[in-house]
């Protein structure tokens, strides 16, 4: 009778064999591995070159929009210089008001700074999460394929037997006890 290890563990099970054992020829089980691995990184990788991709395009328009965040900077600081020239011409009658209107000028432009800063982080966290998230289902998605997959061709049909028979066996020595 086979050993019931021999059916859950199907390294190395070969019918013709009849017995467990490993495979010791390095020319034939090296190729084997490494096209596994191989395979497995391609597979994996592509999502993540993809992920980065989308990543590095959201930090290039954040990027952009603080670009054009600097140039409303360098033109709300020539219209500042403006605004101070008209200062000094108008000093005497209006030195009060200009003032409000370059701090007013001033904060908002801070304002709109920190607002666009906040959307880029927030853009790029949300990016971040996402894409965490989706590397993590692809993760648990395979890990449930392989075990499954495991599972399927492990379970052949002596062994299926053995274990239904011995769930049906416990379960009427569990009935026995409860009557």
């Amino acid at each position: 009778m086979k050993n019931i290890t021999d059916s859950f563990l199907c390294l190395g099970y070969w019918p013709s064999a009849g017995s467990f054992g490993f495979n010791t020829d390095i020319l034939a089980t090296n190729p084997i591995n490494l096209s596994v691995v191989l395979g497995v990184l391609v597979f994996f990788g592509k999502g993540v070159y993809n992920r980065k991709q989308k990543i590095l395009r959201t930090i290039r328009n954040s990027e952009e929009l603080r670009e054009g965040a600097i140039e409303q900077l360098e033109k709300a600081q020539a219209r500042l210089r403006k605004v101070e020239t008209e200062a000094d011409r108008f000093r005497v009658n209006g030195y009060s008001e200009i003032e409000r209107e370059k701090l007013n000028l001033i904060n908002s432009i801070y304002t709109t700074l920190e607002q666009l800063e906040n959307y880029k982080n927030e853009a790029i966290h949300f990016e971040q999460q996402r894409v965490i998230n989706q590397v993590r289902q692809r993760v648990l998605q395979q890990a449930l394929r392989g075990a499954l997959g495991t599972l399927n061709s492990c379970l052949n049909n002596e062994l299926h037997l053995r274990t239904v028979s011995a769930n049906i066996g416990m379960f009427g020595t569990m009935k026995e006890k409860n009557n």
